[in-house]
């Protein structure tokens, strides 16, 4: 056995651990829970209270806020921590098949992706829920800003929000076709539930999905817009993206429609972490 196999073979143990499987079902639920609290900052922001922030940074602050917010936080933030190692043994899992030909390196190129690109987010959350569980976390709007600005005094760095933008929005295409041609259900084994859970489960992924895809696109429109008019106080994240849909004609109920996307997709989160992810 070469030693990419023997990693390959590893890392497969490794996803099926039950310990770090049940870790990975708690951080599913966390991250639905962020997009809950997300939800329901839009729909306050929607309806009334001026100002109100509707990023992940204020979901966490809010949560923060609760008795035994700080307990919790602890939770969803090991939960998250679970699913970006996780994703991290995905990554071995498929690293082999790169050297493969035709769809199976493909396949195994897209799968190594999708897992990379999933364990920076949930790491990304996992550290921010874990600074406010610590007291060190900030909710605040600034902080795209002040990053945007900070790469525009790089070589090119005007450039590298631009391609960020891209692929910001990129990803976004991609959640709204995912949505639409129901592909997450290949994600997802729901061989064993009944036919009215299996609805539910589509239903939600087919509302989540393309909302989320939705204001991704925003955030990288705004990104784009930030490098060509090279002004970072245009990169204001998913705050700004969803303050922009307030602005624009019919905002409150075009922001409740996006709110409502963003609660199904953390619904989703919530249903998918009852289910084995299909192999």
């Amino acid at each position: 056995m070469s030693v990419q196999d023997r990693a390959g073979s590893a890392a497969g143990r490794a996803g099926n651990s039950d310990g770090l499987e049940h870790l990975a079902r708690v951080g599913l639920v966390a991250y639905g829970l962020v997009h809950v609290l997300i939800a329901w900052l839009a729909l306050q922001l929607a309806w009334g209270r001026a100002g109100e922030q509707a990023d992940q940074s204020r979901a966490l602050a809010t949560l923060a806020e609760q008795p035994l917010g700080e307990p919790l936080l602890w939770v969803l933030g090991i939960g998250l921590v679970a699913l970006a190692l996780w994703q991290a043994a995905e990554i071995l899992r498929w690293r082999h098949g790169w050297s493969a030909s035709g769809k199976a390196r493909t396949t195994a190129v897209e799968k190594t992706v999708k897992a990379a690109a999933k364990a920076v987010v949930y790491t990304a959350l996992a550290v921010l829920a874990i600074r406010f569980a610590t007291g060190g976390g900030q909710s605040g709007g600034g902080s795209q800003q002040q990053a945007a600005a900070g790469v525009f005094g790089w070589p090119a760095g005007r450039w590298l929000v631009g391609a960020a933008g891209l692929v910001v929005v990129g990803v976004a295409v991609y959640l709204v076709h995912k949505g639409l041609t129901k592909r997450f259900l290949e994600e997802i084994d729901l061989s064993d539930c009944s036919a009215s859970a299996r609805r539910l489960v589509t239903r939600l992924g087919q509302v989540g999905f393309p909302a989320k895809g939705v204001a991704l696109g925003l955030v990288g429109g705004l990104l784009v817009w930030a490098a060509v008019t090279f002004d970072p106080a245009k990169a204001s994240g998913l705050d700004g993206a969803l303050q922009a849909v307030l602005t624009a004609p019919a905002g409150p109920v075009l922001l409740t429609l996006i709110a409502v996307g963003i609660a199904a997709f953390g619904a989703y989160c919530f249903v998918r972490a009852r289910y084995p992810e299909r192999t």
